[in-house]
């Protein structure tokens, strides 16, 4: 080993032993320093409020063309009516996502009774009181309610309440691109409102979605029913005529005299027709809405109590103490060498 190598180990030695004594003559220092860091930490979580979170999983099957019901697509077809039309495809995966934080799905959910604490109400008004918004925003419970005809002020009220959950408390992804599952997570202080209300957003959503996606089928129901009905009214009455003008023709030989017989005859062939394919046509949109009604499958739903997301004083403890020997070790590392350099 050559001189130079000997000389520049023993300066590491001696550089180690100089920080090693530097540490030493500091510990107190520095443990009071982690003491304080430790401490301002737990003082923190503890002021912070518990924070409890509901998360719930859910798939959304969308149903196709059934291939058993074909024949009577094709005799549906032949009285113009697309009963078995492509499936729309408006709300994708990640629309639905979306339609999870609109406004107007929030605020439905909002604006539903539940029972918390042993108190039956809106969950706006539960979740009014629970943050002490009416403090907040110098409204006066009492005189506002939810309960009636809302007004601006409602709506005003219920836009910052909507912008308050979406933009820090509620959340909505998919965790693995392999799979449909989608997870919605809400954040509240109070875990029986997050559970409650987590529910009322899938309930609200697939209201919302389902009227959607089966609107086309329901309006072709509802046409061909009232269809329906006002040919067979007319079918009635057509058949009290046929029946009064066949009883006066019975002794009537000619066939001129029973001209009106033979044609209220044929009106009732034909409306008797008419209302038979209307019926048939209206059983098939009836299959065809069932067909098309998307289902939303729970898998899981939040189960009391509730995961406390705020931070344990252990974990906060080993963190805060892990972040104050990385800041004071660095710091005695760099005043020692600052001194031996100005010496």
């Amino acid at each position: 080993m050559s001189n130079n190598q000997e000389i520049d180990l023993k300066d590491i030695f001696l550089t180690i032993k100089e920080l090693k004594d530097e540490f030493f003559i500091n510990r107190f220092r520095v443990l009071i320093f982690i003491f304080l860091c430790i401490s301002t930490s737990i003082l923190l979580v503890s002021t912070q409020d518990s924070e409890f979170e509901a998360e719930l999983s859910f798939v959304v099957e969308d149903t196709h063309k059934t291939p058993s019901l074909s024949s009577m697509s094709g005799l549906a077809s032949t009285f113009g009516f697309d009963v078995f039309g492509a499936s729309n495809s408006t709300f994708s995966q990640k629309n639905i996502m979306e339609l999870l934080k609109t406004r107007g799905v929030v605020s439905k959910a909002l604006l539903q009774s539940a029972k918390i604490s042993g108190k039956g109400d809106l969950l706006i008004h539960h979740y009014i009181s629970i943050y002490d918004l009416a403090l907040d925003w110098d409204i006066n419970l009492k005189e506002l309610s939810f309960n009636g005809d809302l007004t601006l002020l409602h709506d005003s009220i219920i836009t910052m309440i909507w912008e308050r959950i979406t933009e820090n408390e509620l959340s909505v992804e998919i965790k693995n691109d392999e799979t449909d599952i989608i997870y919605l997570s809400f954040i509240c202080s109070n875990a029986n409102f997050a559970k409650l209300f987590s529910e009322s957003l899938i309930v609200e959503m697939s209201r919302m979605y389902i009227a959607y996606q089966t609107k086309q089928s329901t309006n072709t129901i509802n046409f061909l029913q009232n269809r329906a009905d006002s040919v067979f009214l007319v079918l009635e009455s057509t058949e009290e005529e046929y029946a009064r003008v066949k009883d006066i023709n019975q002794r009537i030989i000619k066939a001129s005299g029973r001209l009106k017989e033979l044609q209220l005859m044929r009106n009732v062939e034909v409306l008797n027709t008419m209302y038979l394919e209307l019926v048939k046509n209206l059983e098939v949109s009836k299959l065809t809405l069932l067909n098309k009604t998307p289902i939303i499958q729970v898998i899981d739903k939040p189960v009391l109590p509730l995961e406390d997301t705020k931070m344990s004083i252990l974990l906060v403890s080993i963190i805060s103490f892990l972040l104050a020997l990385f800041i004071s070790v660095p710091y005695i590392v760099i005043r020692k060498l600052v001194n031996d350099s100005l010496k």
